[in-house]
């Protein structure tokens, strides 16, 4: 018999150990309800472990927050997206007063939210680092209403386990977790850097999660969700993000 070498043994028990962690971790997020729901295929164990592991140990750490000398003197503004069309620049036009949030689903009171609502509501400010998938990033002053005091408000029934949110492209919509979706700086946010925010960093209202990369933070929002599963949602992976080769689950 051949003997094996150090290399070898070395490799063999470096791959064992760590297919043993992952079977441990997926099992450890099964105990807790930690499984995200992009969990299928070659990658669902990776995802599962990413997801849970920051899930347990960061579940209420906070973003960064910098002071004002720290934002960025040219933020990257996004183009309009074309497809928002002459529905969205009629609401533009009329300075988005007749702008709408729908709050359906898991709730007990369903409601329709103006922009002049919303800043009726308690408000916060941030100064947090906005950062791309793509590697671009930016420090910019978030003014908004938490969107935990929204869902209170809504009575989010105790079986909800994802808030779905959209804008007026179907194609294009997002999901979080609850602890995200009550998290202090998660931010339905109405204005940036002192001012309104600029269409082109999503206004009139964009939610801002700090601790999740840029593409969570989906712009234009017209509709929040509660829900207790994905699977009547898109392909039932969380959100468009999976579908189009990303991580449901981009925490940073």
């Amino acid at each position: 018999m051949k003997p094996i070498s150090r290399r070898k043994l070395l490799t063999a028990g470096f791959t064992a150990a760590a297919a043993a962690g992952v079977v441990a971790a997926d099992r450890l997020a099964l105990r807790h309800g930690l499984i995200p729901p992009d969990c299928q295929g070659w990658s669902g164990p990776g995802e599962t472990l990413t997801y849970a592991t920051q899930r347990l140990l960061t579940r209420h750490a906070m973003a960064r927050e910098f002071s004002r000398s720290s934002i960025s003197k040219s933020p990257l503004m996004n183009e309009v997206v074309p497809a928002l069309g002459e529905p969205f620049k009629k609401l533009q036009a009329a300075g988005f007063r007749d702008w709408r949030v729908t709050v359906d689903g898991m709730v007990a009171h369903p409601m329709t939210l103006s922009i002049a609502d919303l800043r009726m509501m308690p408000m916060r400010n941030q100064i947090t680092e906005i950062a791309c998938e793509e590697g671009w990033s930016y420090i910019a002053e978030w003014i908004g209403t938490p969107l935990s005091g929204v869902l209170r408000e809504a009575g989010v029934s105790p079986r909800a386990r994802y808030v779905v949110y959209f804008t007026p492209q179907a194609e294009w919509w997002e999901s979080i977790d609850m602890a995200d979706a009550y998290h202090p700086q998660t931010l339905l946010t109405l204005g940036m850097n002192d001012g309104d925010l600029p269409v082109g960093f999503g206004g009139p209202l964009r939610l801002r999660l700090p601790r999740q990369l840029g593409y969570k933070s989906l712009k234009y929002i017209t509709r929040i969700t509660v829900t207790d599963s994905m699977k009547h949602f898109g392909m039932g992976l969380g959100s468009v993000s999976p579908e189009t080769g990303y991580a449901w689950f981009a925490g940073i």
